[in-house]
């Protein structure tokens, strides 16, 4: 069995998936922005299973950083992340967001953050190999503005949205490579449409799938040996945006990935 860190963990899909894991055996660490709700949700978890409960603000890389300090320091056994934390498009109309660094919100949360977040785990994940990282992405993907990494001019929530899960996908192949034989795979996947949870009716979308659904692709990848650097539709190779593959891209990408982060 496994010790996996799953952030977003409080509601919708994270929730849902939290659940099937400690069913199955595993130590589910279950991160939440909310202490409250975090910590209600481990109560709920600890009726099935092996749980702990974990509060960081995923807007801020200074708690993203802390979030995987702490748990390495209390888990040194783990060998699984799901990076599922998101904000959505937003409500229709809304205007232009940011983080608590000033970064547009839906790039921190959807990309910078798993981004630090993976960087603080690595040691311990490659000290507990075979290990396995999974990114809950998108099917809707926009290549970034290199010349407007942030979304100042044009601004529109659903765009921003497509940027940060682009970003995360070539994030993820570029990572993999890099990781190759080290015994830590890295994938990335869209696990459904439209899923029924608070952040798709906010934006003002009818559900076209349920969160069952969605955590088919989740908990495969994070439970099963599925290769590494692919994209998922569910439970299924695919193809992500082909721009996510350009060797190019993915230099640019890691270039101003690390200058954000270092801001």
């Amino acid at each position: 069995m496994s010790t996996i860190l799953l952030t977003g963990a409080t509601s919708g899909l994270g929730r849902y998936v939290a659940f099937e894991l400690v069913r199955a055996g595993h130590v589910v660490l279950a991160h939440g922005r909310d202490p409250g709700r975090t910590e209600q949700l481990v109560e709920e978890l600890r009726t099935e299973g092996d749980a702990e409960g974990f509060v960081a603000d995923l807007a801020s890389l200074t708690q993203a950083r802390e979030l995987g300090a702490h748990v390495a320091d209390a888990h040194p056994d783990l060998d699984v992340l799901i990076n599922n934390a998101g904000v959505g498009a937003g409500a229709p109309g809304a205007g232009r967001e940011l983080s608590v660094d000033g970064h547009e919100l839906r790039l921190a949360v959807n990309y910078l953050a798993p981004v630090a977040l993976t960087r603080a785990l690595l040691p311990v994940l490659r000290a507990n190999t075979p290990a396995r990282i999974v990114n809950v992405g998108s099917v809707g993907q926009e290549p970034l503005d290199f010349d407007d990494v942030e979304f100042r001019r044009g601004y529109d929530g659903f765009a921003a949205y497509r940027r940060a899960k682009f970003a995360l996908a070539a994030h993820t192949f570029a990572l993999a490579e890099e990781l190759a034989g080290t015994g830590v795979a890295l994938n990335v996947l869209h696990p459904a449409t439209f899923m029924d949870t608070a952040m798709v009716r906010e934006g003002g979308v009818t559900p076209w799938s349920t969160v069952a659904e969605g955590a088919a692709g989740v908990l495969a990848l994070a439970t099963q040996d599925r290769g590494t650097g692919i994209y998922f539709d569910g439970t299924s190779p695919s193809r992500a945006h082909e721009r996510a593959y350009d060797p190019e891209v993915r230099k640019r990408l890691t270039a101003v990935t690390d200058q954000l982060l270092a801001l």
